[in-house]
């Protein structure tokens, strides 16, 4: 997979460390703590597509392999891990950065790696989200998408950081060096040649993840039930969250112009047919580091409707929601909808030619390299200083 050998420690993926030495030595060690899973494929299974940190986590030890760096792979979970030797890196998601970054050595360089909003703005926009619903709806729904709290931006020497201003600006109180990384998109599509926006202009997507609420699904139903002349197609795990299911089952089921999907293969042929469809994307979460979904839907050239705090830039090809409304959203998509099928298409070209542009393994690669630079040129300044 990684064109190296892979030696396992422990037949529990929990406690297991996968180490991997690069073709020449010289630079170090690293210890990262990432999603172990796709390091355990077994030869010629494929990375799964289901979430970008798949492919993140493979890239990230092949990018430090490539450096020269003799690497550990941990699971970003194994809290209990203790390090057996010197590490001159440690890169790790934000779980148990701290515990683990505390056993390292002294020097060792810690970097964390960040793919949320600041946990306490997380949780705060996540549970607003829930008390509004309970207020215009009269229900409670369990399960908000809520994200442990932690100290790891407080415990890191340089944080990597998914996304724009948004998340960004949520950990710099914190006052240490950020690091802006583009979400590595598992899955690009080429230009779909067959979307006829004469015909598709009333159709929208939405599509996410687990967090219906958090990701506002719940107003893009509302809204959408509000205008039968528009059509939704609603790509997600409904059937995971079963208090949102029937809370918003007249919505999911019983509305015409509302087409529950449910969850979709986004690499599979289903998923391309559903995107020739629409015309745009909605999603209006409270809360993202570069939502994975929206951007796997402007590679498909789907015109972005989405919430600033999506941290994902439409420049001049998408609409930014201000403040997540019913209305507001019913607003965008009938502006959008109303637009010439020229205007239209050149929109969606726009979006699909940033995404491709932006957004892509060879970009994040790229990028990484380039931080990871600065990150040592910045360690070298200090120790002269």
């Amino acid at each position: 997979m990684l064109g190296v050998e892979m030696t396992r420690y422990a037949p529990d993926c929990a406690a297991t460390v996968v180490s991997l030495e690069p073709e020449s030595k010289g630079q170090g060690s690293a210890l990262l703590a990432l999603w172990l899973s796709p390091f355990l494929l077994k030869e010629g299974e494929p990375v799964p597509v289901s979430h970008s940190h798949y492919a993140t986590s493979l890239e990230i030890a092949r990018i430090f392999l490539d450096l020269g760096y003799s690497i550990d792979v941990i699971d970003y979970l194994n809290g209990g891990f203790i390090p057996q030797k010197r590490y001159d890196f440690f890169i790790s998601f934000r779980t148990n950065f701290e515990k683990i970054g505390k056993r390292l050595n002294d020097d060792c360089i810690k970097v964390v790696q960040l793919d949320t909003a600041h946990w306490l703005f997380h949780n705060w926009a996540s549970l607003s989200r829930g008390l509004r619903l309970q207020q215009r709806r009269g229900v409670t729904l369990k399960g908000m998408k809520t994200v442990d709290s932690n100290m790891a931006i407080e415990h890191a020497d340089y944080a990597i950081i998914d996304g724009n201003s948004f998340a960004m600006d949520t950990y710099r109180y914190a006052q240490k060096p950020l690091f802006r990384i583009p979400v590595l998109t598992s899955v690009v599509y080429p230009w779909l040649q067959n979307r006829d926006f004469e015909v598709c202009r009333n159709s929208f997507l939405w599509l996410g993840s687990s967090g219906l609420v958090h990701k506002g699904l719940d107003l893009v139903l509302e809204a959408f039930a509000e205008m039968p002349n528009c059509h939704l197609y609603v790509c997600g795990p409904i059937h995971q969250e079963e208090d949102f299911q029937k809370a918003y089952d007249k919505e999911l089921y019983q509305t015409v112009n509302i087409h529950t999907i449910g969850w979709v293969d986004i690499s599979s042929p289903a998923f391309i047919e559903i995107m020739e469809k629409c015309v745009g994307l909605i999603f209006p979460s409270c809360s993202e580091s570069q939502a994975g979904s929206v951007l796997t839907c402007m590679h498909g050239g789907l015109i972005p409707i989405i919430s600033y705090e999506s941290d994902v830039e439409v420049d001049d090809f998408g609409l930014l929601l201000k403040e997540c409304s019913i209305d507001e959203i019913k607003n965008c998509v009938g502006m959008l909808s109303s637009l010439p099928a020229e205007k239209l298409q050149r929109m969606s070209r726009k979006t699909w030619e940033f995404a491709r542009q932006h957004y892509t393994r060879e970009m994040f690669s790229e990028q990484y390299r380039k931080i990871v630079g600065n990150i040592l040129e910045k360690r070298k300044n200090e120790n002269n200083n």
